[in-house]
């Protein structure tokens, strides 16, 4: 057993938390040495310190290059060998096994309206990356991330400082750290002529979208997004899928739209069901009564949801549960479903709803019961295409049927209409363009996705409607992009729609715009440049 004393070197910008970290290590018997501010904390704080700038003599350059020298760094390189350990005592340098550091705010300051290049070139830290980089690649303990502090006490205090594993995986947080760091610095100063990917692994899956896909896994940004997928919980059931992370995605996207369409038209949130197959909504519906919410989200395509995933912003208990197995099933058959998303479930909801093989996965989170329009997802979207990839903003363009930009033709529809239309709109531009959505009594009827033209996706969308056993007039439809030609207003119109919600921006609008006056149809439309909806190319 190693019996020398250690040493310590502590270096961060955020001192929340750091006394009580150096003060556990004093208490193992370990010095300590730390740099600047954070040494005149820990003094303050009671705990014996050392100044790094005593290893590199008097500062300079205003205290910017203390920890930027070969002192530190060789004794963070220096291997744990005689020959090494010689050298460094000759020339007076001491070994450092554990370095502590958290780097300058970079990301904050260049997300500040008033930010500078030269506040930002301040805001940049140097020493912090060198100093993380040369503990990884010297074998060192090295704490990147506040978190980790408490964990590593209690190794050190099981005195497991032999087992390398916990030393390999701060290492690699490490130069993680130190990577996006680096990325974030180059997109700014690059005006976005850089950009890149970076994750941790979140959950395995055990394939990807097929069988022979593997390995396939969840890499997560570390963003602070409460409905951020890794702050999902399986509650029971097998790990999820690829298929089953790429749903609950889509079905975040859908649900939040809904919810910001009503908060900011309708100034309330009302109690909502989607469920999906394949990404695209077969089952939505939104009220005040759970059980009726519920009931109307089975019925929009009672065959296609068998085995689909479920997304709700109300918990699922006994009488949601016993709902989603049996409501519409023939007696002594009961629904079963692949995954089901909510903000809690009881124990005994979680029974009726569970499958052989633990293949109905139960997954929560709370801040599903407090979406509001702040929870859009706005962090950029990207793609792989083969050599690169592509990004663009997210989608968190939502209506407002007050707005002078909607032209209102025909009669103007009343506030139960213009309900169902936003919740039309929140599923249709949430699904696989080109769509055509159909909305009646706060259900999905039906949603024609992924058509190559606005005909074939009204005729979908009527048939799905009709194979669900239901009645489309009086309902309302959405369409995600102006209509080129008024045929496919036409066939809307002829299976009953009195509402349409789309964009302008044909030349045949006027076509269209009188077919509706005509047929007394209500007829919604927003430049397509400001409102179309064209969603999962």
């Amino acid at each position: 057993m190693d019996v020398r004393k250690k040493t310590a070197l502590i270096s961060v910008y955020h001192k929340e938390g750091i006394a009580e970290f150096a003060g556990e290590l004093q208490k193992l018997g370990w010095d300590i040495l730390a740099s600047g501010g954070t040494a005149k904390h820990l003094t303050d704080a009671g705990i014996k310190v050392r100044d790094a700038a005593f290893l590199v003599g008097e500062p300079i350059l205003g205290h910017r290059v203390v920890t930027l020298s070969r002192e530190v760094h060789a004794g963070l390189l220096a291997r744990d060998m005689p020959e090494d350990r010689a050298e460094l005592e000759k020339r007076g340098i001491i070994f450092i096994d554990l370095v502590c550091v958290d780097l300058y705010p970079l990301e904050e300051e260049i997300a500040k309206p008033n930010a500078t290049r030269e506040s930002i070139v301040e805001m940049t830290d140097i020493g912090g990356p060198a100093m993380l980089r040369s503990a990884a690649k010297g074998g060192r303990i090295v704490v990147s991330d506040p978190a980790d502090r408490m964990k590593v006490i209690e190794w050190l205090r099981k005195n497991k400082y032999e087992d390398e594993g916990l030393v390999r995986e701060l290492a690699a947080k490490a130069e993680f750290t130190v990577a996006q760091y680096c990325l974030m610095s180059a997109s700014y100063h690059g005006g976005g002529a850089y950009a890149g990917v970076l994750g941790h692994r979140a959950a395995e899956c055990l394939y990807g979208e097929n069988a022979w896909q593997k390995p396939a896994a969840l890499y997560t940004n570390n963003t602070n997004d409460p409905l951020s997928l890794d702050n999902f919980t399986l509650v029971e059931g097998t790990p999820l899928s690829y298929n089953n992370w790429c749903d609950t995605d889509r079905l975040l996207q859908t649900v939040t739209h809904i919810v910001a369409g009503f908060e900011q038209g309708f100034g309330e949130v009302p109690k909502i069901a989607v469920a999906v197959k394949h990404g695209n909504p077969c089952g939505a519906a939104y009220g005040s009564d759970s059980k009726k919410v519920l009931e109307n989200m089975i019925s929009g395509d009672p065959l296609a949801i068998m085995g689909g995933v479920v997304m709700t912003n109300f918990p699922v208990g006994v009488m949601e549960a016993e709902t989603l197995a049996n409501f519409g099933m023939k007696e002594g058959n009961r629904r079963l479903l692949d995954t089901v998303v909510a903000p809690e479930f009881e124990a005994a909801a979680i029974e009726l709803l569970r499958r052989k093989k633990d293949k109905c996965r139960f997954v929560a989170n709370e801040n599903l019961s407090h979406v509001g329009i702040g929870l859009l997802d706005i962090h950029p979207r990207i793609r792989y295409v083969r050599g690169g990839f592509l990004r663009q903003p997210n989608y968190v363009f939502v209506p407002d049927m007050k707005s002078e930009s909607i032209k209102k033709y025909g009669p103007v529809a009343d506030v139960v209409a213009e309900r169902n239309m936003m919740f039309a709109w929140a599923v249709g531009s949430t699904s696989n363009s080109n769509t055509i959505t159909i909305v009646k009594n706060g259900m999905l009827l039906g949603d024609g996705v992924g058509q190559q033209d606005r005909v074939g996706a009204a005729e979908l969308a009527i048939k799905r409607a009709r194979r669900g056993g239901h009645d489309t007039n009086g309902a309302v439809a959405y369409s995600d992009s102006f209509f080129p030609f008024p045929d496919a207003p036409r066939v809307l119109i002829d299976a009953g729609v009195r509402a349409i919600f789309s964009t302008s921006g044909s030349v045949r609008d006027k076509e269209t715009i009188a077919l509706c006056e005509q047929k007394g149809i209500s007829l919604y439309l927003i430049p397509d440049k400001e409102g179309r909806g064209f969603f999962g190319h």
